[in-house]
C-alpha cells in the first residue's frame, strides 16, 4: 500500500516529492481516510476528467443501496443542510441534462469577451496597491495584493458594494473548508453559518435586480433565458455562491503561489521583466507549477476495469492534478519554473464538459497580476521562508507572503 499523508507538514510544504514516488511506486491506490482510489498520473486524470462514466453527482446513475455511504455523507452532509443545498447543487457539482442547462444559462457572462471588459478596472487595482507597496517597500502579497484583484472582479462582476466585500472574504475561506476530510466540525458549523448568511445576502440582491436591473452578474442571472428556460431563485443563489468561491478563493491562492514561485526563480522573473510577452505561456507555466486546486473528486457511475483494477460504480476516485501537473512522461524538467513552456498540457482547469466555465475569467486576473507586479517591481525576495499554509489535500495556498521590493 502506498504510504500517502497529505497532512502531514512536510506534506503542506512542498507535496510534489511524495507526489513523484506515487507516480513511479503507485500510480493508483486507494487510501483509507479519504475512501477513495487516487490517480496520480497526467494521462489518468486528463483521461478519468473527459470519461462520461464518472461524474460529479451519482444519484440520477447509481441506486442508493449501491452508493458508498461514507463518501456520500462526506459529499452531502446530512448535518449542514444548507451547505448541502447551495454548494453541491450549483452546476459544477451536477450532470447531465442539470449541468448542461445551468451551464449554457450562465455562459455568456463567462465568457472571453465579458472578461476583457474587466481588464482596465483590475489594472487600476494592481496599479494603485504597487503603488502603496513600493512607497513602503514591503508588501505582504497575499492580504495586500493576491486578495483584492480578484476581489475587484468579484464584486464588479456581482455588484457588491465595497463596504460589502470583505463579507464576501469570510464566507468564501469558511464555505470551502467543507470540501476538505480535514475539515472540523467546528469548521464545518462556520460553512454551514456562511452559506446561511451568503443565501440571505445573494437574496436580497436578487430580489433589488429585479426592482432595479443594472449591469452585473446577479442581473444576467436573473434575466438569463434560452429557448424559454430561465433560472430558478435557487439556481441564481447556487451559482452566485460557486461564483464566489470558485472566482475567488482559487484565484487569490493562484496569484500567491504564482508570487511565491517568481520569488523563488528570481531568473525567470527577470525573464518576466525583460520579455512582457511571456505572459501568455506564462501564466499557464505557474498554474501548472503550483496548481491551487490540487484534487478534483468523481463518481464511478459504472462498474470500469481500469488498468486491470475493478472500479465499481457508486464508488469515488480522486484526481491528483498537482501530481499530474508535474508527470515527467508529459513534461520535460516538471519541477523547474520555465515561462516560456509552450507545450503545456495541464489540468489545473479540469477538463471535459466539467472544464472550468470561469476560466477566462481567472486567466486575465492572472495576467494583470503578474504582469503589472513585473512592469513595475524591478527585484523582490521573500523576508521569511516560514510561510503559513493551511493544511488541504483540495486547496493549495499560503496565507501570508511578506516580501520585501525595489
Amino acid at each position: 500500500m502506498a504510504t500517502f499523508e497529505p497532512y502531514a507538514p512536510e506534506f503542506t510544504a512542498d507535496p510534489y516529492p511524495t507526489f513523484a514516488r506515487l507516480r513511479a511506486e503507485s500510480p493508483m491506490f486507494y487510501d483509507e481516510t479519504w475512501g477513495l482510489m487516487f490517480f496520480t498520473r497526467h494521462r489518468d486524470v486528463h483521461a478519468l476528467l473527459r470519461d462520461r462514466r464518472f461524474g460529479r453527482d451519482v444519484r440520477h446513475a447509481v441506486p442508493e443501496d449501491e452508493i458508498d455511504g461514507s463518501a456520500f455523507a462526506r459529499i452531502y452532509p446530512p448535518q449542514f443542510p444548507n451547505w448541502t443545498t447551495y454548494i453541491r447543487e450549483s452546476f459544477i457539482d451536477l450532470e447531465p441534462p442539470r449541468h448542461t442547462r445551468l451551464r449554457r444559462l450562465v455562459h455568456s457572462a463567462f465568457s472571453k469577451r465579458a472578461a476583457e471588459s474587466y481588464r482596465p478596472r483590475l489594472q487600476e487595482t494592481a496599479e494603485r496597491l504597487l503603488d502603496r507597496a513600493l512607497e513602503e517597500g514591503r508588501l505582504e502579497a497575499v492580504g495586500g495584493y493576491a486578495t483584492p484583484i480578484p476581489l475587484t472582479m468579484i464584486a464588479a462582476l456581482m455588484g457588491v458594494p465595497a463596504a460589502d466585500q470583505d463579507l464576501l472574504v469570510g464566507w468564501s475561506r469558511a464555505i470551502v473548508r467543507l470540501y476538505d476530510q480535514a475539515c472540523t466540525p467546528e469548521e464545518g458549523t462556520a460553512a454551514e453559518l456562511a452559506t446561511i448568511q451568503f443565501v440571505d445576502y445573494v437574496r436580497s440582491m436578487v430580489a433589488d435586480r429585479r426592482r432595479r436591473p443594472t449591469d452585473d452578474l446577479i442581473t444576467a442571472l436573473v434575466e438569463a433565458e434560452v429557448d424559454g428556460d430561465r433560472l430558478a431563485e435557487d439556481e441564481v443563489v447556487a451559482t452566485a455562491i460557486l461564483t464566489l468561491n470558485a472566482g475567488h478563493e482559487a484565484t487569490v491562492q493562484a496569484i500567491g503561489n504564482g508570487l511565491l514561485a517568481l520569488a523563488r526563480n528570481s531568473e525567470q522573473f527577470q525573464r518576466l521583466r525583460r520579455d512582457p510577452a511571456l505572459i501568455e505561456t506564462g501564466v499557464d507555466e505557474l498554474l501548472r507549477f503550483d496548481s491551487p486546486l490540487q484534487m478534483f473528486e468523481r463518481w464511478v457511475l459504472e462498474d470500469v476495469e481500469w488498468r486491470g483494477t475493478l472500479l465499481e460504480r457508486g464508488t469515488k476516485v480522486g484526481l491528483l492534478m498537482g501530481s499530474a501537473n508535474h508527470d515527467e512522461t508529459v513534461f520535460r524538467d516538471p519541477e523547474e519554473l520555465d515561462l516560456g513552456r509552450a507545450d503545456n498540457p495541464h489540468v489545473s482547469f479540469g477538463g471535459g464538459i466539467h472544464y472550468c466555465v470561469g476560466a477566462p475569467l481567472a486567466k486575465i486576473e492572472l495576467d494583470v497580476a503578474f504582469s503589472q507586479f513585473a512592469r513595475r517591481v524591478s527585484e523582490f525576495e521573500l523576508e521569511t521562508d516560514q510561510l503559513p499554509r493551511t493544511p488541504s489535500l483540495v486547496f493549495r495556498g499560503i496565507r501570508e507572503l511578506p516580501v520585501a521590493l525595489q
